[in-house]
């Protein structure tokens, strides 16, 4: 019985080393979108108060 107590014990400290790699890989990853994400919205935000446009304007006939 010892043999397969020491397995489930060496199962489950690698689930749990697991765990924790994963949720800091999740929350490294979570922040970096973030940031990318607000930078992103406010290029946005500039590139809409700037007026500009990449489309050429038409004009009414």
């Amino acid at each position: 019985m010892r043999i397969i107590d020491q397995a489930g014990n060496l199962a489950f400290k690698a689930f749990s080393a697991g765990l924790g790699v994963t949720t800091v890989y999740l929350t490294a990853t979570f922040s970096v979108n973030v940031y990318r994400g607000l930078a992103w919205h406010k290029a946005q935000t500039k590139f809409d108060k700037d007026g500009s446009s990449d489309q050429p304007e038409v004009q009414a006939e």
